[in-house]
């Protein structure tokens, strides 16, 4: 009997992460699980009930009532719920909070595909494969640019650069990278280019 298959895909905001676990996800045939969903899904909770994003134990017991249908939620994938999910993920209690859904799914038969922050070294740290996908945060701020201009925001670019510079400081704290895994800097690639080096390194990984 084959062990699961998890692929844990790791890195800063933009780096192409969510765009290579889910070709990734379909290439294997696994669900998918875009982590950062469930933070900008408290976010967005805590944003819509009037709660402070500053607020801890506002934060921890949002998390602790978390509703899968909060990740329908078609205001997630805005520049504002990227920023409220930076600003409640630095708190241990609300991580604490999403872990075990988290791990629930990496755990689940056959394996899964999970994209977030820590995944390969404290979701699944046993996870065989781990990815660690990044690139030039001014190439970042231009790829988020143009992914939410094409979605009709009005944004400026230098906005989106600061941001993403003070998110990364947000979250360094866990954006830590495994010690096995596989570098990937997209930074000169474009998608294609990036999620066939992802590709070939998972396969080389895997031995096949």
């Amino acid at each position: 009997m084959s062990l699961p298959l998890v692929i844990a895909v790791d890195g800063p905001a933009a780096s192409g992460k969510g765009t290579i676990a889910k070709r990734l996800a379909g290439e294997f045939h696994l669900p998918m699980l875009d982590t950062g969903l469930l933070y900008r899904a408290v976010g967005q909770r805590m944003t819509d009930l009037g709660l402070d994003l500053d607020d801890e134990a506002a934060a921890e017991r949002t998390a602790c009532d978390f509703q899968l249908e909060w990740l329908v939620d078609e205001r997630l994938r805005a520049r504002a719920a990227g920023e409220q999910a930076s600003r409640v993920a630095r708190y241990p209690g609300l991580r604490a909070a999403l872990r075990q859904f988290q791990q629930d799914f990496a755990r689940q038969p056959g394996g899964a595909v999970l994209d977030g922050r820590d995944i390969g070294t404290v979701i699944a740290p046993d996870a065989p494969v781990k990815l660690w996908i990044d690139a030039d945060v001014t190439v970042r701020a231009h790829r988020r640019y143009r992914e939410l201009a094409g979605r009709g925001e009005s944004v400026a670019e230098a906005d989106i650069l600061a941001d993403l510079v003070a998110r990364d400081t947000r979250d360094a704290p866990q954006m830590q990278i495994a010690a096995d895994a596989i570098r990937l800097d997209t930074t000169h690639l474009n998608v294609e280019e990036a999620v066939a080096a992802a590709l070939a390194a998972v396969r080389k990984r895997l031995h096949i």
